[in-house]
């Protein structure tokens, strides 16, 4: 206890040392963020971003949303649904994503993904520093992927919840690309880690939630590329080594809501099915090991559902925010 006491102080000072002054944030409304300054890596100086709304009632009571690849935090109607549910709403752009990215940088490199953990315990220490200590993880896509690997790394911790929103666990590819390309990239980063690797031109999943095309969102595309750029071997490195440790050794030990849509899509080009399924992930993966995670786990599969589930249909993103708080409800997790 006392352990745990002198590690959240020493984080909280870190984020007062470090963290930036509060501003308004580009989505307004309420939405404040400020920067923290991380030690620098192999590639220079980094930072990360922690976006925050405080809901008017229960301060103590807060979530913390992480955002997939290619992604960064603009999902505003997720934040307003909890913040009007009396839950403080937090974010974080991690390193060398959206409002994180500093000149010069390779968006979203990362070498190992132990090295956004530092961008979390930012966020959660800003969170205690706020008094919010009934706190619960959202992690979409690799977002997912980090979350669950940071659980599982972080037993016994206060953070009471786990919800996932279609989390990368798996490698949407084929049988060969999956047991032999995979596996022999990730073994070649050691020695070549900045080696780029193709990731195809598929716009469809774009198309579909963009409003200029097939969606209903606005976004910024310098931060959520529309064409998908290369990727480094030691990126995919990583990935696969978090992979394979959630699948062969999890033991998550809080509630997960494990969430993604009943179906997966694929094709060069965009159908209307890229409306009403998974255009990124292979739901069967997601299912198969997001059972696995942990002793109590609650998987929901959500009809017509994206590959972000908040980002879905209006009918279906409302299904998605009431399966939300009726699970934390059911586990009385904010008690």
């Amino acid at each position: 206890m006392k352990k745990s006491l002198l590690i959240l102080s020493l984080l909280f000072v870190a984020v007062i040392a470090l963290a930036s002054d509060w501003h308004t944030d580009i989505l307004g409304d309420g939405y404040k963020s400020r920067y923290v300054e991380q030690p620098d890596d192999y590639s220079g100086k980094v930072r990360s971003t922690i976006i925050r709304k405080s809901a008017p009632c229960r301060r103590d009571r807060g979530v913390l949303y992480i955002h997939g690849y290619n992604d960064y935090f603009f999902q505003r109607e997720m934040g307003d649904r909890f913040v009007d549910s009396c839950i403080s709403f937090y974010a974080v752009d991690l390193r060398k994503y959206g409002r994180s990215i500093l000149p010069g940088q390779k968006n979203f490199q990362a070498r190992d993904l132990h090295e956004y953990f530092a961008d979390i315990d930012s966020a959660l220490a800003q969170m205690h520093a706020d008094g919010v200590n009934n706190i619960v993880l959202i992690g979409h896509s690799t977002g997912g992927l980090i979350a669950s690997l940071y659980m599982h790394e972080h037993p016994k911790s206060d953070i009471k919840g786990l919800i996932l929103n279609s989390p990368f666990l798996a490698w949407n590819l084929g049988g060969f690309k999956r047991k032999v390309a995979v596996p022999v990239v990730s073994a070649m980063a050691k020695l070549f880690p900045n080696m780029a690797i193709s990731q195809g031109d598929n716009t469809g999943y774009a198309e579909s939630l963009l409003k200029s095309h097939h969606g209903e969102w606005d976004y910024n595309t310098d931060w959520k590329l529309f064409h998908s750029q290369k990727v480094q071997s030691s990126w995919i490195r990583s990935i696969t080594r978090a992979q394979n440790e959630l699948k062969h050794n999890a033991d998550i030990d809080v509630p997960v809501l494990l969430m993604h849509s009943s179906g997966s899509v694929g094709g060069s080009k965009w159908t209307p099915e890229y409306q009403h399924n998974d255009a990124v992930l292979n739901v069967s993966d997601i299912s198969r090991i997001g059972r696995t995670l942990g002793p109590d786990v609650t998987e929901d599969i959500v009809p017509g559902g994206l590959h972000d589930l908040v980002l879905s249909s209006p009918a279906v993103r409302s299904r998605v925010y009431d399966d939300m708080f009726r699970w934390l409800r059911n586990k009385d997790i904010f008690r």
